[in-house]
């Protein structure tokens, strides 16, 4: 099962605040541990949402809104992508893991949808067109 673990910004992150060497080290270790155990598929961290645009869609028009965006416990800072045999797996590991900001904050893991879940939508030149893309 691959899950998307997803850091929470919390001002600190938005403001571009960047971690202590203390806690680069501590994620370092954590990271090293998520590779040793074959989960660790990619991570990054995310600079501040003003740094960043958003894309709004309606129907066939498009427009652009320049960052920063509100609500930032809404946002993301960072992400991983786990392979994991669970939830409870995912869940583990992120008990296990060093607190990403400096005060409060929240990691959210969301399941990734996988092929097999569309299985009863995909049409047969669907699936082959998946098949041929890794998928």
């Amino acid at each position: 099962m691959r899950v998307m673990v997803l850091v929470k910004a919390t001002k600190d992150s938005e403001a571009g605040i960047m971690p202590t060497p203390e806690l680069l080290d501590a994620m370092g270790q954590f990271n090293g541990e998520l590779v040793k155990a074959g989960i660790l598929q990619a991570a990054a961290g995310l600079k501040p949402s003003s740094q960043g645009k958003r894309v709004a869609f309606d129907g066939p028009n498009r427009s652009v809104i320049d960052g920063p965006f509100s609500e930032t416990g809404e946002l993301v800072a960072g992400f991983w992508l786990w392979e994991v045999k669970d939830m409870a797996e995912a869940v583990a590991w992120v008990r296990r893991c060093p607190n990403p900001m400096p005060g409060p904050s929240e990691i959210e893991i969301r399941p990734l949808y996988e092929m097999a879940d569309f299985d009863d939508l995909l049409t047969p030149e669907t699936s082959a067109q998946a098949s041929r893309h890794g998928q």
